[in-house]
């Protein structure tokens, strides 16, 4: 054989620091590679321990209470918070202004307001506070400030093709000053105290009766369409206006008035557009039905 096919078939490893080196490096590589895929493996987002899910902000988020989210706790002492014209609008007038029920102009109907705004920003706002024909005081709802009514004539009407100016908030009125104290005058000397009746006098008038709770929330608020049938409200007092909606129930009656109702027989906003309790809009409902029995 020759020399150079000798050197071909001779091994890659003659002296004992190579066979070393190469048992060493047939360790130590699929060692490091193991390594390398671990560390390309955990650089990803992590879930559990290593991550941010124990840090204290993230424990406090996921025990946060579930009442918490997207509402916000008011100081029923605080100043009251006046609506936007939009927020009047939506809640009370577009019963009647959304709809031109009870030949009210309708929003963005700039024919129908032409010959309203003619008249003036006080003459319109006139009407808007305290009435005009089938318009009750305040569209119906008493609960709203004059600068909130102000407000939704001047959204309505600018929506309208008017150029109204936003109304001004009026400034509060200072405290008046505390009285000067009086000289002090000597008391004068007092009778004998009376003897104390047998009967002691009611220490607090009774609760209204729920007529009269139903009663005084139609007055204000319901009778703005159920006096006129406006918008497909029911006439009050019309048995056969009102049969086919007691056959409902007076629960699915209730539901409507208190959470608004818009179908095929007419358009109602949330409690008429008043600012009353639930328990007063069933005493209205039942005021009501109690009319056509």
């Amino acid at each position: 054989m020759s020399d150079a096919h000798k050197e071909e078939h001779q091994s890659g490893i003659r002296t004992p620091k190579q066979l070393i080196a190469a048992v060493i490096a047939g360790f130590l590589v699929p060692i490091i590679c193991i390594a390398l895929l671990v560390e390309y493996a955990s650089n990803g987002p992590k879930v559990g321990a290593g991550s941010e899910a124990q840090s204290p902000a993230a424990i406090e988020a996921r025990i946060q209470p579930v009442a918490d989210q997207g509402f916000t706790l008011k100081d029923v002492n605080a100043p009251k918070q006046l609506q936007t014209g939009e927020q009047v609008y939506k809640t009370t007038c577009v019963a009647c202004h959304g709809t031109g029920a009870a030949g009210a102009p309708k929003l963005g109907d700039a024919a129908a307001w032409s010959a309203r705004l003619a008249a003036g920003y006080d003459t319109v706002l006139g009407y808007a506070l305290h009435g005009l024909n089938a318009m009750p005081p305040k569209g119906g709802n008493p609960d709203l400030d004059d600068v909130e009514v102000a407000r939704a004539v001047v959204y309505m009407a600018n929506q309208s093709g008017a150029k109204f100016k936003e109304p001004e908030v009026p400034a509060a009125k200072p405290a008046a000053p505390a009285a000067a104290a009086a000289p002090a005058v000597p008391a004068a000397p007092t009778a004998p105290a009376a003897a104390a009746p047998t009967a002691a006098a009611p220490v607090a008038a009774a609760a209204p009766a729920a007529s009269d709770v139903g009663k005084k929330l139609y007055d204000s608020a319901c009778m703005a369409c159920h006096a006129a049938g406006i918008a497909g409200a029911p006439k009050f007092g019309d048995k056969a206006a009102w049969a086919d909606r007691i056959k409902q129930g007076v629960a699915t009656l209730d539901e409507h008035a208190i959470k608004g109702f818009q179908g095929k027989t007419g358009v109602m906003p949330p409690k008429g557009g008043a600012q009353a309790s639930d328990d007063d809009v069933k005493a209205a409902v039942a005021y009501m039905i109690a009319a056509v029995k």
